[in-house]
């Protein structure tokens, strides 16, 4: 039984790792190609216009996550909400095409579910229902967590731009110019979003679209708030450096005031997490002192649905927990 269980381990992560490789080196060559032919064959004899508008083209098509065609094509029949998907994962600040997204979901419920199976002898529907939702749901949290982190350290990063931009606006530079020089001078995730903003400019496009569409995609109120500044600036005048300064000190207040909030619930916030835990470290712990005692609710039809009750039980408890410790500003 370990020989099976080992085996069918490493294959889901050969396919895992095959599955990776092809959708993270897919496309190199047709891009290189774009670009080549967009610049005009050579380099030579492209206008600096040109290249400006191909590089901006570039880099807004490596921000596209790449996949596999044929992932791409089960995506698009079996994935709803395609659009709040590809957003979704465009938050994480990674590029992660809804092909690949969908083939992870895939190989991690096998894995889960063949695992429970095998090593801890769950039923094959109970194996099944699990390998599901631990395939769906990990996924989801782990994009979850990576776009919250990252809209976190953008916010902490929008002050110090609006600075940027204030000081770019009062020297006589453009807004566009002054966005660009942001983006050049801010880390990441703050720069590459500037930085995007301004080759979509460059090939075309209103800044107006642009920034909406950016706020959308990034969905935080401290950036929806400079995007409305900037629209009613371009639509009834104004000084604009003024009114960012402004708004650079408002959003640091609510920064202070969101770590002040954060430091008066911290008691809660660690209570919800030992209760959260204390279940599952009580019966690991039981485990371990007597399988035996502990295999029942496994093995037992009754205390399968036990466990099934207690489940539900505890995510609601967590919700609800989660609920009482989050403030919104």
């Amino acid at each position: 039984m370990n020989a099976v269980t080992i085996a069918v381990f490493l294959g889901a992560l050969i396919v895992f790792g095959i599955i990776a490789y092809v959708a993270t080196s897919g496309g190199n060559s047709q891009l290189r190609k774009r670009a080549f032919a967009i610049q005009g064959g050579t380099r030579g004899k492209a206008k600096p216009a040109i290249k400006k508008a191909a590089a901006g083209s570039t880099s807004l098509r490596r921000t596209e996550g790449r996949s596999v065609p044929l992932l791409e094509e089960m995506a698009k029949r079996y994935l709803p909400r395609q659009s709040e998907l590809r957003d979704r994962l465009a938050q994480t600040g990674f590029n992660i095409a809804p092909g690949t997204y969908l083939a992870v979901n895939g190989v991690l419920a096998v894995v889960a579910g063949g695992l429970l199976w095998l090593m801890a002898h769950l039923p094959a529907l109970a194996a099944v229902f699990a390998g599901l939702t631990i395939g769906i749901g990990l996924p989801h949290m782990m994009v979850g967590f990576l776009a919250k982190r990252r809209r976190t350290k953008f916010m902490a990063l929008l002050p110090d731009a609006m600075d940027l931009l204030v000081r770019g606006l009062k020297s006589g530079l453009p807004v566009t110019e002054s966005i660009a020089a942001a983006g050049r001078e801010m880390p990441a995730p703050l720069g590459p979003e500037f930085r995007r903003i301004t080759d979509n400019v460059r090939i075309g496009r209103s800044l107006d679209e642009v920034m909406w569409e950016t706020a959308k995609r990034l969905k935080t109120p401290e950036f929806n708030f400079f995007v409305i500044s900037l629209s009613i600036q371009r639509e009834t005048g104004g000084n604009l450096a003024e009114t960012l300064a402004n708004l650079s000190d408002i959003l640091r207040k609510r920064k202070q005031i969101r770590l002040k909030i954060k430091a008066l619930s911290s008691e809660a916030r660690a209570s919800a997490y030992i209760l959260g835990a204390l279940p599952f470290l009580m019966f690991g712990l039981i485990q371990m002192l007597n399988p035996k005692y502990a295999a029942v609710l496994y093995t037992d039809p009754r205390g399968q649905v036990m466990l099934g009750v207690a489940a539900v039980v505890l995510c609601m408890g967590f919700a609800i927990m989660a609920k009482m410790v989050r403030f919104e500003i």
